[in-house]
This record gives C-alpha cells, sequence and structure tokens, in this order.
C-alpha cells in the first residue's frame, strides 16, 4: 500500500486540480477525489473535467470518472449537488474507493473539494469529517497575492481546531521579485509556523522542488 496526501485549499478556484496535477506528475502518484460538482457533458456522457485534467496533465491513463466516487453536474456544494439529485454521499463508499486506490499505487494525491469549511451532508458530514476518517496530512493551496495571510491563518486555524496534520502549504499564482507574494510567503510561514513547500507561477508545468525533497517534506517515506 502507498502513501497518500491529502490537497485542500484556502477556497474554490485558488488552483487545487492544478496543483494536484503537478504533485500526480511528480510523485508519479496514482489520484482520486471523492466528491466532484461541476462535471460536463461530453460525447453525451458527463465527465469529471477536475480528474480529466489531472489525468491528461500526468499522462494517468484510464477514464477519469473512474478517480471519482460521487459526480455531479451542477457546479454547487457538495451537499446541495447531491439532496439535488437524491443521492446522498456515503463515508463508506468513500473510504472503500480509497482502499482500492491506495492499494495499487507507490503514492496517492487525494484532492478535496472547495475550501477546508465543505459540507458534503448537511448537519452529517464535512470534509473535515473525511480527512480524519481518511487519516491523512493535508496540503494547503493558497493564491499568493493581497489576502493570502488571512485566507491561510484561517484554514491552517480551523484545520488544527479540527485535529488535521499540515503538512504545508503551496502558494499558486506567485510571482516571483512581487513585493506582496515575497511578503506574504515570509509572513505566512512567520504567523502558521508552517513551510511553504513550493510557490507555483501561473502556468507553471513542473514543480520547482525535487522528487526526493517534496516526498521529505511531505513525510511520505
Amino acid at each position: 500500500m502507498g502513501k497518500s496526501i491529502f490537497v485542500t485549499g484556502t477556497g474554490t478556484d485558488v488552483g487545487k486540480t492544478y496543483v494536484s496535477a503537478l504533485l500526480v506528475k511528480k510523485l508519479r502518484a496514482d489520484y482520486y477525489k471523492p466528491v466532484l460538482s461541476g462535471a460536463e457533458w461530453i460525447d453525451h456522457e458527463l465527465v469529471a473535467m477536475d480528474a480529466k485534467y489531472v489525468l491528461d496533465e500526468s499522462g494517468i491513463k484510464g477514464h477519469p470518472n473512474k478517480k471519482v466516487s460521487y459526480l455531479f453536474e451542477e457546479a454547487f456544494s457538495p451537499h446541495l449537488s447531491s439532496r439535488r439529485v437524491g443521492l446522498p454521499i456515503k463515508m463508506e463508499k468513500i473510504m472503500a474507493d480509497l482502499k482500492k486506490a491506495e492499494e495499487t499505487s507507490d503514492y496517492l494525491v487525494v484532492e478535496g473539494a472547495g475550501g477546508i469549511i465543505c459540507p458534503l451532508r448537511e448537519g452529517q458530514m464535512m470534509l473535515t469529517d473525511v480527512i480524519k476518517e481518511m487519516n491523512l496530512p493535508i496540503i494547503i493551496v493558497c493564491y499568493s497575492h493581497l489576502g493570502a495571510i488571512n485566507h491561510v491563518m484561517l484554514t491552517v486555524e480551523y484545520a488544527r481546531m479540527s485535529c488535521l496534520k499540515i503538512a504545508g502549504i503551496i502558494m499558486n499564482f506567485f510571482e516571483s521579485g512581487d513585493l506582496i507574494c515575497e511578503d506574504n510567503l515570509k509572513m505566512i510561514e512567520k504567523l502558521s509556523g508552517l513551510s511553504v513547500i513550493d510557490t507555483v507561477a501561473k502556468d507553471q508545468k513542473e514543480l520547482n522542488i525535487s522528487n526526493e525533497e517534496l516526498v521529505e517534506k511531505l513525510k511520505m517515506r
């Protein structure tokens, strides 16, 4: 059985899927996403586009829908998307699919939905419940520009309050030499006590960190 890491973010559209693809490529890992909202129709089939992107970018073969437990067309919060189609999200299925994915891979990148405070079943299951059940460390993906410090610290504090293990932070849309980006990196590390594992520029195709360093920082040995 391989080693796994859970990718979450400070919110929607911070680039979790983009960074997940870079992690999968660098680690030569497999990919799994428990819940996906906002699937698209392609050739009369509803397709998990986040998973398709990761597979296409990393060269993993197979159908993207096989990498997802719950697939919804409407791009709503998972609890709402599932409620509207009458398909409740169940922990048992997610954990069974996770186990199956871990058994066939050396490394596995698990991508969450939305930000860390994401309801999967109203009043019954949050994304944090799934992460705790999986017992996986998390990588927090954040936007690098103005507002990053606040968003990261709120996410970090909630993760710690939820007793989650934080492996580190990856700053997306980072501009080297930009005063705000550079200061945000310094302040995020200082205030959180966590390491910024890597920074990712727009349209970057590879992580800067080596495979060996990444495995070491993520404690995936």
